[in-house]
């Protein structure tokens, strides 16, 4: 015991960091932080399966992937059809919990793990390692009423509190993007703290090109080719420029690109930057981590939530309120419509707080590392 305790005394802290597979934006958040840890001399080891593998693997290609089996969640053909989907779903995601503890144990002994950072993974704790659960819904919109909210925040809260503590990727103030989800009356028994907006770009101040699109896809499927097949539609009979992107790092398959359309499978961090800030409006669905990545560059946006999808139906009329972006229904969205309500929209970006929370969640970590250890 002795032994091991000098041994890691001597060696980097070695940490994990699993994105839950839930669409992109659970990994693509994730790209901050894992720069943030590699700034602050850790060894990092990534875990997931799929896009999420080919996605990280295309930002950090010399660190170690490990499989790990995902949720592989399923959304339904139409809105009302989502929250019955779910409830179905609810055996196989217990059993995917499951399977993460089991999975964590040996993980942990294979490669002498000191911590885990899992977004939205609930089975991604041990006692034997500090565990940070990244999260920003500590209240769960529901279209069932206050009484389902707090049943699902309480269940919520039973699995969240088996953490070490609680990162939240929001700001505590004024400067919020996720309202009542990240700022609820009550919190979790464990630590919470709020490390501020969590996005993979960086700005460059590219020049804004007129009447030029950028339409952001996403999310699971069936929904996400739903409205692939929604956009080709309507994009073939825009006056202007567009870029596709179709959020799917693993595709072999590329639809043509024409000279005012380019299509992208997926894009890198400094690619996807490019082109979000040269585009007069982005179109995107109101994803949470797109959500910040449109806030870290201040973007005029267009938000279109999954039909039945409540947290990204709040969101996007939340921040509309807030005038922070315009929205419609998938089922209303026509882009020659949307363009023409953004267009007239008064923006009000929201600006970000103190820039360096997430410096300091991780310095925290490490000295709770170094306690923890002894």
């Amino acid at each position: 015991m002795d032994q091991l305790f000098l041994e890691k005394k001597q060696r980097k802290h070695r940490i994990l960091v699993a994105p839950l597979d839930w669409g992109l934006g659970h990994a693509t958040r994730c790209i901050p932080i894992i720069r943030e840890l590699l700034y602050q001399d850790c060894e990092v080891f990534l875990a997931g399966e799929s896009a999420q593998e080919v996605l990280l693997k295309s930002e950090f290609p010399q660190l170690i992937f490990i499989p790990l089996k995902g949720y592989r969640i399923r959304y339904s053909k139409t809105g009302c059809g989502l929250s019955w989907q779910m409830i179905k779903q609810i055996p196989v995601i217990k059993k995917v919990i499951r399977y993460e503890k089991e999975w964590l144990i040996k993980t942990i002994k294979e490669h002498q793990l000191d911590a885990v950072i899992s977004d939205n993974r609930y089975g991604l704790y041990n006692e034997s390692v500090l565990s940070v659960l990244i999260t920003h819904q500590l209240s769960i919109k529901t279209n069932w009423g206050e009484w389902s909210e707090r049943l699902l925040q309480k269940k919520n809260f039973n699995l969240l509190n088996h953490f070490s503590e609680c990162w939240i990727p929001d700001y505590e103030d004024i400067h919020n993007l996720a309202g009542i989800l990240s700022h609820p009356q009550k919190k979790p028994d464990i630590p919470c703290q709020y490390i501020g907006w969590l996005s993979r770009i960086k700005k460059k101040n590219i020049a804004v090109e007129k009447n030029h699109l950028l339409l952001l896809l996403s999310g699971p499927e069936p929904q996400r080719s739903l409205f692939e097949n929604i956009i080709i539609q309507q994009i073939s009979h825009y006056n202007g420029t567009a870029t596709i992107v179709r959020g799917l790092p693993n595709a072999t398959t590329l639809i043509p690109s024409t000279n005012s359309l380019r299509f992208y499978n997926h894009l890198k961090a400094d690619e996807m930057g490019v082109e979000m800030e040269r585009a007069e409006f982005i179109i995107a669905r109101s994803g949470y981590s797109t959500i910040m990545d449109i806030a870290a560059l201040q973007k005029k946006s267009i938000l279109i939530p999954t039909p039945g999808q409540t947290e990204q139906e709040y969101l996007a009329q939340y921040l509309s309120k807030k005038q922070f972006a315009s929205w419609c229904t998938q089922k209303e969205f026509s882009i020659e419509n949307s363009l023409a309500k953004a267009r007239g929209f008064s923006y009000k970006f929201i600006y970000p707080g103190d820039e360096n929370k997430l410096n300091v969640a991780v310095s925290n970590l490490l000295k709770k590392m170094e306690q923890f250890q002894t």
